[in-house]
């Protein structure tokens, strides 16, 4: 997958694992595994620019005998997935228009 487009993407997997509960990032990094590779050092940053805009919120709670920092989907963390899916349809025609072409000029 092209590196651009796959940054794009990122956030919106993070949030998408987000919809079913909130987590904590290394649970997030398994529940991503065979979707998109993300690393612990990769999810974090995603992680706070997502606070930083308010698609995410924090808490602290007790998991296994330890204090983690649990991640929860906001409103505006939903309306982003939804427009991220909006545009992904518009990529689709750009997409489906490039197909096109190439294959009526294979070479």
């Amino acid at each position: 997958m092209d590196a651009q487009l796959k940054r794009g993407s990122l956030e919106v997997c993070v949030l998408a694992a987000l919809l079913k509960e909130d987590s904590y990032g290394y649970k997030i990094v398994k529940d991503l595994d065979g979707v998109m590779e993300i690393s612990e050092s990769t999810l974090y940053p995603i992680l706070k620019r997502l606070e930083k805009s308010g698609c995410v919120k924090t808490y602290s709670e007790e998991s296994n005998g330890r204090l983690r920092k649990f991640y929860a989907i906001t409103d505006e963390g939903y309306r982003k997935i939804i427009e991220y899916i909006k545009d992904f349809k518009e990529l689709i025609q750009v997409y489906r228009f490039i197909e096109k072409g190439a294959r009526e000029n294979e070479r």
